[in-house]
This record gives structure tokens, sequence and C-alpha cells, in this order.
């Protein structure tokens, strides 16, 4: 039974707050596990922070949620190799592919919400498997929709938590495949008894 959980995520400390209600599930079951559930942002080295959580932190459940930044057609293994973490890891390494702003193309309507006028919405169509659109695609059309809104432009830091905690975890699970493998498996750990 897992008494501890571990998440180190890329990213900002700024995105904790949103990440933090983004996992609100997975948090929730592992609080009425009587689990600790801990969200660590790694300041620009989640890969080094991962492999230090492993040795220091034995007993939790150490796990990483990282860019793949680059499209996810090979194994978890060799994307594991890819980012020079031992693949014997890849039950705890989970990807936001190819970036996380990728989620929040499965949930447009959020996202008109959160920007309002001036968002133009036609910017963001596309590949409804947003795990199939590039980084640089993903990016340079939330920049071309949100441009002229009151908000501006979207800015990591400034924008993502508060869409992360907007947006719709249950749009995102069907678009985003690698996002339904990390609810599915964490809570299925979780669970066990």
């Amino acid at each position: 039974m897992v008494r501890e959980l571990r998440i180190y995520y890329e990213g900002d400390h700024k995105l904790k707050p949103g990440l933090h209600e983004f996992l609100r599930e997975i948090r929730e079951i592992a609080q009425s596990q009587r689990c600790q559930f801990r969200l660590i942002d790694t300041d620009g080295t989640p890969v080094q922070d991962f492999r230090d959580a492993l040795k220091a932190n034995r007993e939790a459940w150490n796990v990483l949620l990282l860019d793949s930044d680059a499209p996810h057609n090979r194994s978890h293994a060799d994307l594991c190799r890819s980012k020079d973490i031992d693949p014997a890891h890849e039950g705890s390494v989970f990807w936001m592919v190819e970036v996380m702003e990728a989620w929040f193309l499965a949930d447009i309507e959020s996202l008109i919400q959160y920007y309002g006028a001036g968002f133009r919405e036609d910017a963001l169509r596309g590949n409804p498997e947003v795990e199939k659109v590039s980084k640089t695609d993903v990016l340079s059309r939330l920049k071309r929709a949100t441009q002229a809104t009151k908000p501006g432009e979207y800015h990591k830091t400034k924008h993502a938590p508060d869409l992360l905690a907007a947006i719709n975890v249950g749009l995102v699970r069907r678009a985003a495949p690698n996002c339904d493998r990390l609810f599915s498996l964490v809570l299925a750990k979780l669970s066990e008894t």
C-alpha cells in the first residue's frame, strides 16, 4: 500500500496551485487511503530531482510528470531512455505529450471562458488528438488565439495555473492517452490494499 505519493513535475512553482487542482481526484483518493500527497516543482531539474528522490525517499512512491518534447511514437521505456531515465522506472514516469499546454486544447470551452472577448477559437481548431499536435504548433495556436484578449497572449506562469484548475480533466483524459495513463495507473495503485 502506498503511504506517500510524491509527484515531481516539470515546470515553475507557480504552476503548483493549478496542477494541484487538476490532480484533485488523485489527491483525494490518496488522502482517503491515508497516503500523504506531495506535489513538488523541480525548478528546471526534473530528471535529477526524480533520481535524487528515488534515493532519498525510498519508502514513497516517487512519480515524475514530464513534457515529452517530442512525438510519443515509441515505448515508455524508450522515452525514458531519451531523457536519460532508467527504463526500470517507466511505471513511475508519466508524459505530457508533447507539452503540458496540449491538455488545454482538449477543453476549448474553458479557454473561451477564461480569455473572454477577443479569443480566437478558430486558431485552436485542429486535430482532436491533442498528443499528435507538435509542441511548436500547440504554443503557436495558443498565441494566435489569445493575443487580442484582455488577459493577453498566453503566458505559462501567468495563465497556466488558472487554466489547469479550470479545464475538464475528463475531456483531457479522453483526448490525451498519456494523461489518462497517469490517472489510471496512479489511481489503481492507490486503490491496492
